[in-house]
C-alpha cells in the first residue's frame, strides 16, 4: 500500500488587540468554538486559544490566538505578548468612536514592538465589530481611509452575535501571513547537514480585497 504523504503543519501566532469591551474574547470564542456567549469576564493580561485549520490536502495551519486585555494598565506588558507574532487583529466597536480612535495607538504600539524578519510591519487586519447594531458611530468611508493611512492590509465589518465575517476575516489574515512568509523566504538555504528548513506554502486562493 502506498504510504500517505505527511501533512505539513504551520504554526502561526496571531494577536487580538483593541480596547476593552469591543468583543475580542467573544470573537475568539466564536471562531474557535462556533458559539456566542452574551457575557464574558474581563480579560486580565492575556487569554490563549488554538484552532487547527485543514488548509489544503497537504497542509494544516495551527493558529494560536493571543487575546490581549484592552485596559490601559496592561499596555506596558504588550512587548512580552507580541514576541513571535506573525499576524494581528485590531478590533473596535463600530458603535463607539473612542474605541476606533485608539486603534491608531494600538497599531503604533504593535509596529514599535513586533516586526517581520526584514524589519517590516506584521500583517494586520482591522475589524469593525458589533456591525449588527444600527447606530454606527464611524462611517465605512472613514474606516476605509483610516485603514489605508495606518498600514492595515484590509478591514471588515464583523458581528460575533450574527457570526458575520468571523471565519472570513481570519482566513484573510492567515492567507496574508502565509503569503508574506513565502515571499520573504521563497528558497531557504540548506543547513549544514543538507536539510532544507520548512518552506511556507504557495497559496491557491486569492486573498480578500485589500484596502491598500
Amino acid at each position: 500500500m502506498r504510504a500517505a504523504n505527511k501533512m505539513k503543519e504551520h504554526l502561526l501566532k496571531i494577536l487580538i488587540i483593541g480596547d476593552g469591551n469591543v468583543g475580542k474574547s467573544s470573537f475568539v470564542h466564536r471562531y474557535v468554538h462556533g458559539q456566542f456567549n452574551r457575557t464574558y469576564k474581563m480579560t486580565v493580561g492575556v487569554d490563549f486559544s488554538v484552532k487547527m485549520l485543514h488548509w489544503s490536502d497537504k497542509e494544516k495551519v495551527r493558529v494560536q490566538l493571543w487575546d490581549l486585555a484592552g485596559q490601559e494598565r496592561f499596555i506596558s506588558m504588550t512587548r512580552i505578548y507580541y514576541k513571535g507574532a506573525v499576524g494581528c487583529v485590531v478590533m473596535f466597536d463600530v458603535t463607539d468612536s473612542s474605541s476606533f480612535l485608539t486603534c491608531r495607538l494600538w497599531k503604533q504600539d504593535l509596529d514599535n514592538k513586533a516586526m517581520l524578519p526584514n524589519g517590516g510591519s506584521i500583517p494586520c487586519i482591522l475589524l469593525a465589530n458589533k456591525s449588527d447594531l444600527p447606530e454606527w458611530a464611524v462611517p465605512a468611508d472613514r474606516i476605509e481611509a483610516f485603514c489605508k493611512a495606518n498600514g492595515f492590509f484590509t478591514w471588515m465589518a464583523t458581528s460575533v452575535k450574527d457570526n458575520k465575517n468571523i471565519d472570513e476575516a481570519m482566513r484573510s489574515l492567515v492567507e496574508e501571513v502565509l503569503s508574506i512568509q513565502s515571499s520573504l523566504d521563497p528558497l531557504p538555504p540548506k543547513t549544514e547537514d543538507g536539510v532544507h528548513p520548512e518552506q511556507e506554502p504557495q497559496l491557491g486562493n486569492s486573498a480578500e480585497k485589500s484596502c491598500c
